[in-house]
C-alpha cells in the first residue's frame, strides 16, 4: 500500500528524533511522514538504512531518513516539527510498558506476519495457474514417461526464485493438482513472516513536546542561504560530492537535475581568485551554475532596526536580506 501524502493538522507538530543528547543527528522512521515532508515542504533528507533483502549494497537505501540541521531548524521554526531525544524516549517508554501490553503487541505482529505469508502464497498460486493456462499441452520427455510436462520446469524455476527470500513452502508432489483445498492447506501451513516495524508508536506513546523551543545549531550564513533558496521553491540536498554546501534543484530530484552548486559566504569574506575559477569551471563542467550567497551587510544607520542580524550569533533574524550571485565559465 503506498504511503499517504497527507497528515492531519491535529497530528502536528511531528517529532524529529535526535539520536541522543550528545549525537546531533536527526532521523525520521515513518515512510508516510517522509513522503509528506518531501511533497509538501520540499524537504529531501537522505535515506541511510540498508534494505533487509539486499544488505550487501549501498546504492538503494531505505529508512531511517536523516535530515540536515538546516532542514530541521526550518521545520521547527514553522511549527511543523519538534526535536525529541530518541534514546531518552525509548528508555523511559519501554520501562513504562506493562508485560501484557508487550504480549499484545507481539501477538499483533505475529498475526500480521501470518496474513502477509498467506497473501504471498495466494499470489504464487495464481501465477502458477496463469502459467498452466499459457501452456495447457503436456509433452512427454525423451524417455516417453508420463507426468513430465513442459510446464514443470518453469514452475519449479519460478518457485526457487520466489522462495529465496520468502518463507518456505510446504512440499508437494509434482503430480498433485492445485485445487482450492490444497491451496488453503498450504496457506495455513506457511510460516508467518517476521515484521520489524520502523516506528515505536505504537506501543510507545509519542514523545512529549519540550517546554521551550529547541533549535539545532547551524552556521548562520549557511542557514540564511538555505532558507532564502527554499523560500523560492527550490529543493536542496547536501552538496559534498560536488564540493559545495548544497545542490539546488528547481523541483523534486526525481524529476529534475540540479541547476546550481551553492556555497555560503560572509559578506566581507575574501574569496580567492582560484576558488572563483575552480568553482565556475566545475559548475560549468557538470552543466550547472556555481552559486555563492550570503547575508548582506547592514549599514550603520539601520543597525538599531536589525540588531538580530550579526554574523556568528546563534540568534538568526527571521528575514535577513540574502544576495546571491551565479558564475558560469564561458567557452566550455
Amino acid at each position: 500500500m503506498p504511503a499517504s501524502t497527507t497528515i492531519n493538522s491535529s497530528s502536528l507538530p511531528i517529532p524529529i528524533f535526535q539520536v541522543s543528547e550528545k549525537v546531533e543527528r536527526y532521523l525520521l522512521y515513518d515512510a508516510a511522514t517522509v513522503t509528506w515532508l518531501r511533497s509538501t515542504h520540499h524537504i529531501l533528507g537522505v535515506l541511510i538504512g540498508t534494505l533487509p533483502k539486499f544488505p550487501q549494497q549501498n546504492i538503494f537505501l531505505g529508512l531511517p531518513w536523516e535530515l540536515q540541521p538546516e532542514e530541521v531548524r526550518l521545520l521547527v521554526e514553522k511549527g511543523v516539527a519538534y526535536i525529541a531525544n530518541d534514546l531518552q524516549w525509548h528508555t523511559n517508554g519501554i520501562r513504562s510498558l506493562e508485560p501484557n501490553e508487550l504480549d499484545q503487541y507481539r501477538e499483533g505482529l505475529r498475526k500480521e506476519g501470518v496474513g502477509a505469508a498467506r497473501a504471498a502464497e495466494s499470489q504464487k498460486q495464481q501465477r502458477r495457474k496463469m502459467l498452466n493456462r499459457k501452456n495447457p499441452n503436456a509433452l512427454p520427455d525423451r524417455d516417453g514417461k508420463d507426468g513430465c510436462t513442459t510446464t514443470e520446469s518453469p514452475q519449479l524455476e519460478e518457485r526457487e526464485e520466489e522462495t529465496l527470500f520468502d518463507a518456505p513452502l510446504a512440499p508437494q508432489s509434482s503430480r498433485s493438482s492445485s485445487s482450492p483445498t490444497s491451496v488453503m492447506k498450504q496457506s495455513d501451513s506457511a510460516l508467518p513472516w517476521t515484521f520489524t516495524p520502523t516506528t515505536s508508536h505504537p506501543p510507545l506513546p509519542l514523545p512529549p513536546q519540550p517546554s521551550k523551543l529547541i533549535l539545532p545549531p547551524v552556521k548562520s550564513s549557511a542557514y540564511a542561504l538555505f532558507k532564502h533558496l527554499h523560500s523560492h521553491g527550490y529543493f536542496l540536498s547536501p552538496g559534498l560530492r560536488f564540493g559545495c554546501r548544497y545542490l539546488v534543484y528547481p523541483g523534486d530530484p526525481l524529476r529534475f537535475h540540479s541547476h546550481f552548486l551553492a556555497s555560503d559566504m560572509d559578506w566581507d569574506e575574501d574569496i580567492d581568485l582560484l576558488d572563483l575559477v575552480g568553482g565556475g569551471r566545475l559548475g560549468t563542467g557538470v552543466k550547472k551554475g556555481w552559486l555563492i550567497g550570503g547575508v548582506e551587510k547592514i549599514k550603520a544607520e539601520s543597525n538599531e532596526k536589525n540588531e538580530g542580524i550579526k554574523q556568528g550569533e546563534e540568534q538568526i533574524n527571521a528575514d535577513p536580506k540574502v544576495r546571491t550571485f551565479c558564475l558560469e565559465w564561458g567557452g566550455m
